[in-house]
């Protein structure tokens, strides 16, 4: 892009962005100069992805600020007063608007409540910071056409995003994500109201403990074994961290009322969008989990359970025998809390007809073969947890199967039907009932895992993930998609590569932008650009069949697992290099 371009863009923008925090930055670096940088902001508007729309926070339209949230929510409002016309004729339209602890979260959360509310949008605002898996729950139980929340989830501090939700408490799918983009590419001017105008009109409704309340009540009625989480509970020490979120006050309660033993991480527990303690909010990255991990050795603890800035993800970590503590991918909690909700409805009469199952492309199989044993069908979806809740969604609409349970391997778990997306709160209730249950079998969770690989063989999963940042970063992730779509590796890890799967030709899945690659052994690699971020990764999902059950035979599968791992990851990276240089 040339500097008359950039300039052009740039003021364009100054001119629109009523923050002048915002504003300010992109006339600092016109007076520096800054090109490289100014390109970088204005190369491109950001757009709805796996996860709505979510970039770094700052001046620019390739930047989170109150321009592009406003912009966002008139296109919204727009494709909504269309999509709902009875609705919108006789003012029963509504929305519902949440947000975390992100720094601008409440401002933009407030911004895109004002600008509904000026629509003739009757909005629900949450009176302080909330889970996203609330927002999905608030939707649906205040009869809701839409709903935003205002979250980045695990990404770094500077990050920020808005997730747009539909009348069913899911995110938003095609055609809606497209037709609202294209509502938004029309809009010349934004309508709002004051805060003080939209109460008085009762198009603003402050919103709290009749939502909390009901959404506590739900995560503890998934539960299977109230007598003996009440017989037991107490002599269970659990750790848990929110990183500085949302799930704090949700996490506490619900497992306080169950009568655990929860020891808060106190660095970590007040929100703070600083994130001061960690680099990467993030339970799936060790380095988030630290103090945690300190805190519930000292304390002797059971068990620890981490929930990101937006408590929708859910990670735990358990001492193994030698008194080590083990971090849980999300495929071994996923394939745990699967296998413990099957067996619980088969143990308690509670599997429904036709029960269904769903993982995403890139999460391990190993569900698939839990699923097999109990006669339950397990269905695939794209990346993202919106698509979960999509199939079940059909689920709903023609009555061919009935959900129990959805996973991704992103540390993403649900457990209920009220909620349609991922809930970090729900699983905690049923990760910490599930403790209490194998205990009572004279087994920890680590233990139990390892029994449940002797049984179906042993899955080890891998991801590698390289940022792209810029446009020239943008680029480069096309030409290696493209690559490898003209020229897929023969080979990986030393294995034949014998089928290669293009989700931009499948019949069966909605067209994306992902190839899965199936080895010999029957792993699967598949690539995947990020719909969020500047970033492509690679997800390694390896499967060694079942041999005679024996600790022996684990210590060899796990030793095999790893060594084609480590060669798969060898060759990723070399495709990496060769498509960076």
């Amino acid at each position: 892009m040339d500097k008359a371009e950039i300039l052009k863009r740039a003021q364009a923008y100054i001119e629109a962005e009523a923050d002048e925090r915002f504003s300010n930055e992109v006339k600092e670096l016109i007076a520096k100069e800054d090109y490289a940088e100014l390109e970088d902001r204005f190369y491109q508007t950001l757009e709805f992805g796996t996860g709505g729309l979510r970039g770094i926070m700052g001046g620019g339209t390739n930047r989170m600020n109150t321009r592009e949230i406003n912009l966002a929510t008139q296109g919204l409002a727009n494709y909504v007063i269309k999509a709902f016309p009875e609705r919108a004729k006789n003012g029963t339209l509504s929305a519902v608007v949440a947000y975390d602890s992100r720094l601008n979260s409440d401002v933009f959360a407030e911004a895109t409540a004002l600008i509904f509310a000026a629509n003739g949008i009757k909005a629900y605002l949450f009176s302080s910071l909330r889970p996203t898996p609330e927002l999905s729950y608030a939707i649906r139980q205040l009869g809701a056409q839409t709903g935003v929340v205002v979250t980045a989830s695990h990404n770094p501090r500077m990050y920020n995003g808005y997730k747009a939700y539909w009348d069913d408490g899911a995110q938003v799918i095609e055609p809606h994500d497209k037709g609202i983009i294209e509502e938004v590419n029309k809009v010349t001017e934004v309508k709002t109201m004051t805060r003080v105008e939209a109460i008085s009109t009762e198009k603003l409704v402050i919103i709290d403990k009749e939502i909390d309340e009901k959404f506590w009540d739900m995560c503890k009625a998934q539960l299977f074994r109230p007598e003996l989480i009440k017989e037991k509970a107490k002599d269970v020490r659990i750790v848990y961290t929110p990183l500085h979120g949302t799930g704090g006050m949700h996490v506490m309660k619900v497992l306080g009322d169950l009568g655990l033993n929860v020891i808060p991480v106190k660095e970590q527990f007040e929100p703070d969008g600083n994130f001061p303690t960690v680099e990467k909010p993030n339970p799936e990255e060790k380095p988030a989990l630290k103090l945690a991990v300190e805190l519930a050795k000292k304390e002797k603890a059971d068990g620890l359970m981490a929930t990101d800035p937006d408590a929708d993800r859910f990670g735990t970590a358990f001492p193994d025998k030698n008194g080590e503590w083990v971090l849980l991918s999300g495929n071994q909690m996923g394939a745990l809390l699967m296998d413990y909700v099957l067996l619980s409805r088969k143990e308690f009469n509670k599997m429904p007809a036709n029960p269904a199952c769903i993982r995403s492309i890139v999460t391990s199989p190993f569900g698939d073969y839990i699923c097999k044993k109990y006669g339950v069908t397990m269905f695939d979806c794209l990346t993202g947890f919106k698509w979960i809740a999509a199939v079940e969604a059909n689920f709903e609409k023609d009555h061919s199967y009935n959900y129990v349970f959805g996973l991704e391997e992103s540390y993403g778990y649900k457990v209920e039907t009220d909620v349609m997306d991922k809930d970090g709160v729900s699983a905690a209730a049923m990760c910490a009932e599930m403790i209490l249950y194998w205990r009572s079998q004279g087994k920890g969770l680590l233990e139990h895992l390892d029994d449940m690989y002797k049984e179906y063989g042993y899955f080890e999963d891998r991801a590698i993930s390289q940022n792209f940042p810029g446009a020239t970063g943008s680029e480069t992730m096309k030409n290696m998609m493209a690559s490898m779509r003209q020229n897929p590796p023969a080979t990986l890890g030393g294995e034949k590569v014998i089928k290669v799967r293009d989700l931009m030709n499948d019949s069966k899945l909605p067209k994306s932008n992902v190839l899965q690659f199936y080895l010999e052994s029957g792993t699967i690699v598949s690539a995947r650009p990020s719909g969020t971020e500047p970033k492509i990764k690679f997800y390694i999902n390896s499967m060694i069949p079942s041999g005679d059950g024996s600790d022996k035979w684990l210590a060899e599968a796990k030793n095999k697992a790893a060594v084609l791992c480590d060669g798969i990851s060898s060759d990723i990276k070399a495709i990496i290099e060769k498509a960076s240089k």
